[in-house]
């Protein structure tokens, strides 16, 4: 059995009803889903200022951007936010694309786009944006009607391969390019929440992997060849559930010890 059919059991195997099953179960989860989903776009993001900000609701001795701090801050209250609806299993809708997008980007929106552009978080674009090298995203006149066509077209699939259809769900997101700002982290958000109410584990995609993610977004907006960033997908849930499949399966991690590090100095 391949390693992401092995991700997908053990996720299932929780058999998660609750909003405390949830916390349980993407207890860590959800800071480093958090912490790679912002540093991706931001640079001042640590893990360190993530993990006190959900842990401790604070951060000591901070010096940085302080966008940085309400990015990660909104992490947390997204996290809140989704868990309920995911018990309830909403399904996707206009509605939860913008409230997302407003608990993600509450505070961040700068001068230009608050004031000059009279922009706000949880409203589409009221100008034109475009992104990536081949300057995707919808005309501001089609913007709400391609995210309702998407959203309707996600939530009608019945097939078996949720990924596959969350894989098209953010490549068709990002694509559209909804929001003036926060596109990556809110579709990023909505990918799991699809994966997590039709029964599948959610994906970290890394910090680390982000030009690997970037150049599969390209391909599917030079060519709508959805396979490559599906694989990668692939790739990135094996990578998240890894350490959690390996306590699973009894694995027990090799450390040194005391003499394998005296006789190294």
């Amino acid at each position: 059995m391949d390693k992401y059919r092995q991700a997908v059991e053990l996720w299932q195997s929780y058999k998660i009803v609750s909003a405390g099953d949830l916390d349980k179960y993407l207890d860590s989860f959800r800071i480093l889903f958090a912490f790679h989903s912002g540093k991706i776009e931001n640079e001042d993001i640590t893990y360190h200022d993530t993990r006190e900000i959900f842990e401790n609701g604070r951060v000591v001795n901070y010096t940085g951007s302080p966008r940085a701090l309400f990015e990660q801050q909104n992490q947390k209250l997204c996290y809140e936010v989704w868990k309920g609806k995911i018990v309830k299993k909403e399904p996707l809708s206009i509605e939860l694309v913008k409230e997302i997008h407003q608990v993600l980007t509450g505070g961040t929106y700068d001068e230009h786009r608050y004031i000059a552009n009279d922009e706000r978080p949880g409203q589409f674009k009221k100008h034109d944006y475009v992104t990536g090298i081949h300057e995707v995203g919808s005309a501001v006149e089609n913007v709400e009607k391609d995210i309702t066509e998407l959203i309707a077209e996600v939530n009608e699939y019945k097939g078996k391969d949720v990924l596959k259809a969350a894989t098209y769900l953010h490549a068709r997101f990002e694509y559209i390019h909804p929001f003036a700002d926060g596109n990556g982290r809110v579709g990023r958000t909505l990918m799991n929440y699809y994966l997590i109410i039709n029964n599948h584990p959610p994906l970290i995609v890394y910090d680390e992997d982000k030009r690997m993610y970037y150049e599969c977004l390209e391909k599917y907006d030079q060519t709508e060849e959805l396979n490559p960033l599906y694989e990668f997908f692939k790739y990135e849930t094996e990578k998240t559930w890894k350490k959690a499949l390996a306590l699973a399966n009894g694995v027990k991690q090799e450390l040194k010890g005391l003499s394998d590090i005296t006789q190294s100095l």
